[in-house]
């Protein structure tokens, strides 16, 4: 499953999207996780993805919904959660791994609402991508502000 993920982004040079890369995928799969991590997977939740992703790393049409398939597909293997995030944390820099959290907090309140599970992801992720719990607050209030909803 991860080579499927890697070879989405890796046409070598012929990619239309320099962005689209091994940490990109890594950031897809983060976010189905999350979408699905209330084991609902809503509409919504799959458009927020697909609007997170284009508006963060500009892919084509085509490349965004190859990068969510094969994520959704990935999701079936729980240990991938381990190479994702070593892969965001030895890729990323801190700032762009806090603006992750905020992707993957924007992804849990699709739907309105944030589950047990959901909120244990991501305290989950943050720790083994290394951002800490002020940051990832801080994300989740911005995120709650954009998107107009209470505490």
């Amino acid at each position: 499953m991860l080579s499927q993920l890697k070879k989405i982004f890796s046409n070598d040079k012929q990619s239309s999207s320099p962005q689209l890369d091994e940490k990109t995928t890594a950031t897809a799969a983060l976010l189905i996780e999350a979408a699905l991590s209330d084991e609902t997977y809503c509409e919504t939740e799959k458009e927020m993805i697909i609007s997170v992703l284009k508006r963060n790393y500009e892919p084509s049409d085509a490349e965004v919904k190859d990068v969510v398939e094969a994520a959704e597909k990935a999701h079936s293997n729980s240990d991938q959660i381990l190479y994702f995030t070593r892969t965001v944390k030895e890729t990323v820099p801190y700032d762009e791994r806090v603006h992750i959290v905020e992707m993957l907090w924007e992804i849990t309140y699709a739907d309105g609402e944030l589950s047990d599970y959901e909120a244990n992801l991501i305290r989950r992720i943050c720790g083994l991508i290394y951002v800490d719990d002020l940051e990832s607050g801080k994300a989740r209030k911005r995120v709650l502000a954009r998107l107009g909803l209470s505490e």
